[in-house]
């Protein structure tokens, strides 16, 4: 068999120009393309990762922010309770100590209505005693209670003792004031002229004298010159009565028969 070179030559050729061809205008533009879809697919895995790792980032900083805020949340929480705790405390105490304010108010006034009543009452009652008295004196033996009261008073201040005496007389002196007399009663000229005597008698001097009535003394005479009081009352026959009424009978026997005596006493 024959070879035709030239058909050789030329099938050659026609192959080197197809291959050059091939390359030229199919193998790059297909080997390009490639490139470019691996460096978009590698780009947009770049980009992928870059935003997922982004999203990480932030869920991660968002995962923080809800624990700060938790933790200062709770910090919140834990001191509000506990302010309201001690606010609730101080509002406790205080109505304690208001309580025990008020009870202890509530109890003085208590204490001193009574006491307001127990006076009035062992008031009244002496004086309801002290006008019978009076009458049972005054038709028994014909002389009145104000007469016996003053020749009493007029008794025990000469059977004062010494001592007594002496501070009277100094008080008296120390300024040569007037002497006030007080009794329950309007005493009449008689009685009067008989207290002067008295009184000059244990002061060895003439001494000028006021006469006071003043009804809440119930009964009894009170001398008072420059701050000195000389007092005598019937207060002592009555005592046990008066503490019988009250409710505070606390006193033996004796002290509650004890007699009226002649007090002296600086004012």
């Amino acid at each position: 068999m024959k070879i035709n070179w030239f058909t050789v030559v030329a099938q050659a050729i026609n192959f080197v120009v197809l291959i050059w061809l091939l390359k030229r205008f199919l193998y790059k533009p297909i080997l390009k393309a490639i490139d470019e879809r691996e460096k978009k697919i590698a780009s947009q895995l770049k980009e992928a990762e870059d935003k997922k790792a982004a999203a990480d980032k932030e869920q991660d900083d968002f995962r923080k922010k809800n624990e700060d805020f938790d933790r200062l949340k709770k910090g919140l929480m834990d001191k509000a309770v506990a302010d309201s705790n001690a606010e609730r405390d101080k509002l406790t105490e205080g109505v304690k100590k208001d309580a025990i304010i008020l009870r202890a108010g509530l109890e003085k006034a208590i204490k001193d209505q009574q006491q307001s009543q127990n006076d009035e009452i062992a008031q009244k009652t002496e004086q309801e005693v002290f006008s019978i008295t009076r009458k049972a004196l005054t038709e028994i033996a014909s002389v009145s209670l104000e007469e016996q009261s003053v020749n009493t008073f007029i008794r025990r201040l000469e059977a004062a003792k010494e001592e007594e005496k002496k501070q009277f007389i100094d008080a008296f002196r120390s300024n040569a004031n007037t002497i006030l007399i007080r009794s329950a009663f309007d005493l009449p000229p008689k009685q009067q002229e008989d207290l002067a005597g008295a009184v000059d008698k244990v002061l060895g001097s003439k001494a000028l004298l006021q006469f006071k009535t003043t009804p809440e003394l119930i009964s009894g005479i009170e001398l008072t010159t420059n701050g000195y009081k000389l007092a005598w009352s019937f207060s002592g026959y009555l005592h046990s009565l008066e503490q019988m009424i009250i409710g505070k009978a606390k006193e033996t026997p004796e002290k509650a028969e004890e007699k009226p005596k002649l007090v002296a006493e600086k004012i």
